[in-house]
């Protein structure tokens, strides 16, 4: 190698193509030699016309060093760390390295979330050894007709269906492999000899299973969301090559809490009352919360009652015992308790706790607008639009928390990479949440539906436009049913066929009413969700990641999200198109 000496030190006069040049947008790059070793100077800015007109046969001369001064040319006198972090910086995280080669067992696996993990994971690293889904079926060969119907023959794999043509299913059926059981059972519901065979294989466990209704029995709540992540936990333990443990909560474990909400684990016995109660020195006056005894507490209540009321009860129970201690509804009650379980019981396991905010449809991957079901915001947009639901009861500058699921699944394998990688004891936790980075205000939201359904009204029954009018936001539940009431009172009024319509407008009624409980706890919320950790994970990721496996869900924008994005794909993958 030619080289200069520039103040005894060694430099290589290295020439550059021109079409690396342009890709690296023009950036003067000087190779440093000295002791044997070798870095890189970039130094920023688009080249000057002098050094441009240098250009010659494809190639440049870099400019001269004779102007660099001793310090610039001096070796960095780098720590351990500092070595450390350029390899993070230069090489990212390393993902897909990762999860090559990978054997995952994921749970909730029909479910969306997973879904969209299922495909990502599949798409963009071809290269993982197997994923077993845990299904719950009867037997075989219903686990493999979901497997067909619920995850292989759904839009969402339509990338990879284009590109494998007639290997698709071969491909498919390589990968992903059906597992008859139920995280409701006693060692999974599955088979002695095929737990044992997964166990010996199974790199990775993801469980995403979850009951995610809000007034669901107390007993088949704790049954899932409580006692199921300790099943999962239990079957981790005998994985003996396991690098991670996934789990999948929710960001509104935090219950009724305030302010901006850090990424901590629960701890048994804490509950959000006595938290809360702390600030005014009256803790006392609070139970603590103790997660076995819950489980006496609603198994034992179950036994109590008849078979006739034993449905209500529990429901009831579940609502009075969440509340009790802090958390909004059964739910996230019964998901909070699964995690105090998780850490209580993890003893060696690497944990990774992910909590999503509200998951709505997808941003860019891999169909923009993506959705099965109806997420949160999703009934009141319909209903809004079929002139149904004239008012939300919300705060108009409070916040919605949503984060589009494709950002999530992104988030979890950039997780799972950076502590699979490492294998060692501990807990994380993640918020992927958008209300302290890049919040969604409620008045913002109700201005964007009724932008959409302004310019692209449903149709009724005779295919004539549904006028809608810009909603009315109230702020409290009284203003909000007063106004209701007043509203179905002068429908019924000026109807040409009352009673017939008088029904239609009771019913409309109801559903506002139903509506409105369901949701309060969530459209009042006064919790914002840090996100500290996610944005750490962010600036470990490599330009090249930043580009597949995005989750900074500070860059969306919300109105062309909503508007553009999330809304057709309601209409069209869960409404099928109906009233357009």
């Amino acid at each position: 190698m030619n080289c200069l000496n520039v103040h005894g030190i060694s430099t290589a006069s290295t020439l550059l193509h021109r079409n690396d040049l342009w890709e690296e947008k023009k950036r003067k790059v000087i190779r440093l030699c000295y002791n044997g070793k070798s870095r890189n100077l970039t130094s920023s800015g688009d080249l000057t016309s002098t050094e441009l007109g240098s250009i010659k046969s494809d190639k440049i001369h870099l400019p001269s060093l004779n102007n660099l001064s001793i310090k610039e040319l001096a070796p960095l006198q780098q720590t351990k760390e500092t070595r450390s972090r350029e390899v993070v910086n230069s090489n990212g995280i390393g993902i897909v390295p990762f999860l090559t080669g990978r054997v995952f067992l994921i749970t909730g696996a029909t479910g969306f979330l997973a879904k969209v993990l299922i495909e990502k994971i599949l798409r963009t690293v071809p290269e993982v050894d197997k994923i077993y889904l845990l299904i719950k079926a009867n037997d075989k060969d219903v686990a493999m007709e979901r497997l067909m119907k619920e995850i292989v023959d759904t839009e969402l794999f339509v990338h990879m269906r284009q590109f494998y043509g007639k290997s698709y299913m071969k491909c498919m059926l390589n990968k992903l492999v059906p597992v008859v059981g139920n995280v409701g059972e006693s060692r999974l519901g599955m088979e002695v000899e095929f737990a044992d065979h997964i166990a010996n294989e199974v790199d990775i466990i993801v469980h995403s299973a979850g009951n995610t209704n809000f007034n669901e029995r107390y007993d088949v709540a704790i049954d899932v969301n409580t006692l199921g992540p300790c099943r999962m936990l239990s079957f981790a333990k005998r994985c003996k090559g396991l690098k991670l443990f996934m789990h999948v909560s929710t960001a509104y474990t935090n219950g009724q809490r305030k302010g901006v909400i850090s990424e901590k684990p629960f701890r048994n016995g804490e509950s959000i009352t006595r938290e809360l109660a702390a600030f005014e020195n009256c803790m006392s006056s609070f139970p603590i919360l103790d997660v076995e005894a819950e489980i006496k507490v609603a198994f034992d209540a179950r036994n109590a009652f008849q078979d006739n009321i034993v449905t209500q009860k529990m429901q009831d129970l579940g609502m009075e015992r969440a509340r009790m201690y802090g958390w909004q509804d059964t739910y996230v009650f019964t998901k909070a308790m699964g995690e105090m379980m998780i850490e209580s019981q993890r003893e060696e396991i690497p944990v990774v706790i992910i909590r999503p905010s509200i998951i709505e449809s997808t941003y860019k991957e891999p169909i923009p607008g993506w959705i099965e079901g109806l997420r949160m915001m999703d009934p009141l947009l319909i209903y809004y639009g079929k002139g149904e639901l004239t008012a939300f009861p919300v705060d108009a500058k409070g916040v919605i928390d949503a984060v589009p699921a494709d950002m999530v699944v992104n988030a979890m394998l950039a997780a799972m990479a950076k502590h699979g990688a490492v294998g060692k004891p501990g807990l994380r936790v993640y918020h992927i949440a958008s209300s302290v980075v890049n919040p969604l205000v409620y008045q913002d939201l109700c201005d964007y539906f009724f932008d959409y359904f302004n310019s692209s009204p449903y149709m009724d029954l005779q295919r004539r436009p549904i006028k809608i009018q810009p909603a009315k936001v109230f702020n409290s539940m009284d203003d909000f049913h007063t106004h209701i009431q007043t509203e179905a009172v002068q429908r019924s009024a000026n109807s040409p066929q009352e009673i017939r319509f008088s029904k239609r407008v009771q019913r409309s009624l109801d559903l506002a009413k139903h509506l409105a409980k369901l949701y309060e706890p969530y459209t009042f919320y006064e919790g914002r969700f840090d996100n500290t950790n996610v944005q750490m994970l962010i600036k470990e990721l490599s330009e090249e990641e930043k580009r597949h496996f995005d989750f900074d869900v500070g860059s969306v924008d919300w109105k062309d999200y909503i508007c553009n994005i999330h809304i057709p794909g309601v209409l069209r993958h869960v409404q099928k198109g109906r009233g357009l």
